[in-house]
C-alpha cells in the first residue's frame, strides 16, 4: 500500500530542492519502517523553477537530462523522471523526447531502481501552439509507462485547468511557464505516492 504524501509533501520537497536539476530525499514507509531514498531527475520544473532553482537547469531537453542520470541516482531506491517540455519549446519532435525518456527508464531499471515517470505539465505561454504536442508526448509517456511497467505521475491532469484545457489555472503557475508554490503543492498532494 503506497504512503500518501500530505501537505507540501515529501515529493513536493523533491521538486523544490535541486542539485543539477536532480533532487533527492529520504522518507520512511509507514508500513515497513524502511527508509526509502528518492532521487528526482529533470528540468527546471524538477528543480523548482522559478522560485527555487539552484542548479539553473531550466531549458534542458531530455537528451541533456539523460546525461546526468547515473550521477544523480547514486544510492537511490526510487528515481522520479520528469522532462520533455523543453524539447517542445525548442521545436524538437516529441518522438525524440519520448525515446530519451524511454532510454532513461530503461537505464534506471538496469540500475535496479524503481522508476516513476511524470507527465509534461500544461504550458500557458505556449498555448495553443504547444498544447497538441504536450498531449502527444504525454500519450507516448503513458505508452512507455505501460510497456516498461512503470508508474506515470499525473502532472498534466493535476495542473490542467478544467475551465481552460491545455493551460494551468493562474493560481497554479508562477510565470505561465512553471508551477507556482500552489502548483507544486498540488503536485505534492495529488500526483505523488511513495512506496
Amino acid at each position: 500500500m503506497p504512503l500518501k504524501v500530505a501537505g507540501l509533501g515529501a515529493a513536493a520537497l523533491m521538486l523544490l530542492a535541486g542539485c543539477g536539476g536532480s533532487t533527492s530525499m529520504t522518507t520512511t514507509s509507514a508500513k515497513s519502517g524502511k527508509t526509502i531514498f528518492v532521487a528526482a531527475l529533470g528540468d527546471g520544473i524538477t528543480a523548482g523553477s522559478p522560485g527555487f532553482d539552484p542548479s539553473h537547469v531550466y531549458g534542458e531537453r531530455t537528451d541533456q537530462i539523460a546525461a546526468r542520470l547515473v550521477s544523480c541516482q547514486t544510492g537511490a531506491d526510487v528515481l522520479v523522471l520528469e522532462g520533455g517540455i523543453d524539447d517542445i519549446v525548442q521545436g524538437r519532435p516529441v518522438a525524440s523526447a519520448a525515446r530519451s525518456l524511454r532510454a532513461m527508464v530503461e537505464r534506471g531499471k538496469s540500475l535496479g531502481l524503481r522508476i516513476d515517470l511524470a507527465e509534461v505539465v500544461p504550458w500557458n505561454n505556449g498555448y495553443p501552439y504547444a498544447a497538441p504536442r504536450i498531449l502527444a508526448l504525454n500519450r507516448l509517456i503513458h505508452t512507455i509507462g505501460r510497456t516498461e511497467h512503470v508508474r506515470v505521475l499525473p502532472f498534466y491532469s493535476v495542473l490542467d485547468d478544467p475551465r481552460r484545457p491545455g493551460r494551468m489555472e493562474e493560481a497554479w503557475t508562477a510565470d505561465s511557464d512553471n508551477p507556482s508554490v500552489a502548483g507544486y503543492r498540488r503536485l505534492g498532494e495529488l500526483a505523488f505516492r511513495l512506496p
